[in-house]
């Protein structure tokens, strides 16, 4: 079998993102360019290791295969890259974050890790609950932060069960103008909200909907979509519309944004987590899912 590094890492991001399409685009490729690398692949491995159907990509078990010692080689060839570069003894760690945590808890758990274990390098990335989740099944990130929602079911339905540690608790708040409908209130109730113009981060069949409140009565009015938190915010600030936000983010709002507590309806509580791969722990992971839960409990 004649395969290439690059190959292995385009079918390790094709598993995760699920389309050759969301694949070159976390890789920096044409659409085209994951084509050729797949087809390649298939002919170096002489077997079919994508099943392509009308929702996506998904592997065979021929590429489940691959995938699982794709990993351990591609894990090889990174260590092999420390070693030339003079820091064998450095152990990475691949951290997800969701987009909400990575204001708060990010910043203060790598500079908790820098002082209590310096030996340890973190790499991040940002992502959704599914995308990190799938990230971690294709070994593609070591550790996830992900958060849930009651009733709190796992954060996918694969087997064997991702391993999972609760971090805490938090409440789901509305972010609103200071200067505008809702200025100088504390809470609003949620028949208020049926109207309101949002703004929400794009959802897809296997993406949730962010932005909106969950349990808004009739379709919302969505006015913005956007993906990052600071255009959001910014957005909300200049009395364009509202968002939710997670509490934890409050202390990182910009000017001229006000969070509004909901009655009328059932608080929404997320969970936040630290996920990874069932299975022994190396003393780097655990050192990381210490840090970050520490900074959460601080």
């Amino acid at each position: 079998m004649d395969v290439s590094s690059a190959n292995l890492r385009v079918l390790c991001q094709i598993s995760e993102s699920g389309s050759f399409t969301a694949a070159a685009a976390q890789l920096g490729y044409t659409q085209s360019a994951v084509s050729r690398q797949a087809v390649a692949l298939e002919r170096g491995a002489g077997v079919t290791l994508f099943e392509r159907r009308q929702d996506g990509v998904r592997l065979t078990p021929a590429g489940l295969t691959l995938l699982r010692h794709a990993r351990t080689i591609l894990a090889s060839v990174d260590a092999a890259g420390r070693d030339l570069s003079g820091d064998p003894r450095a152990e990475v760690v691949r951290l997800g974050v969701i987009l909400s945590a990575g204001p708060v808890v990010l910043p203060a758990a790598l500079a908790r890790l820098t002082a209590a274990a310096p030996w340890i390098r973190v790499t991040t990335r940002e992502g959704t609950t599914p995308g990190l989740a799938r990230a971690l099944r294709t070994g593609s990130i070591d550790l996830a932060v992900l958060t849930s929602r009651p009733p709190h079911r796992p954060p996918d339905g694969e087997s064997p069960r991702l391993h999972v540690t609760t971090v805490q608790d938090v409440e789901l708040l509305v972010a609103a103008s200071a200067t505008g409908t809702f200025a100088g209130r504390t809470s609003v109730h949620v028949d208020e909200l049926v109207d309101a113009p949002w703004i929400s981060t794009p959802g897809t069949t296997s993406e949730p909907l962010l932005g909106v409140w969950p349990g808004l009565p009739g379709r919302p009015r969505i006015v913005h979509s956007a993906r990052d938190w600071l255009t959001k915010l910014h957005l909300v600030a200049g009395g364009f519309g509202v968002t939710t936000v997670p509490e934890q983010l409050t202390p990182v709002l910009p000017d001229g944004v006000s969070t509004l507590r909901v009655q009328g309806a059932p608080p929404e509580v997320r969970r936040v987590l630290v996920a990874r791969l069932p299975g022994p722990v190396s003393p780097a992971v655990a050192a990381v899912t210490e840090a970050i839960a520490a900074t959460v409990r601080q």
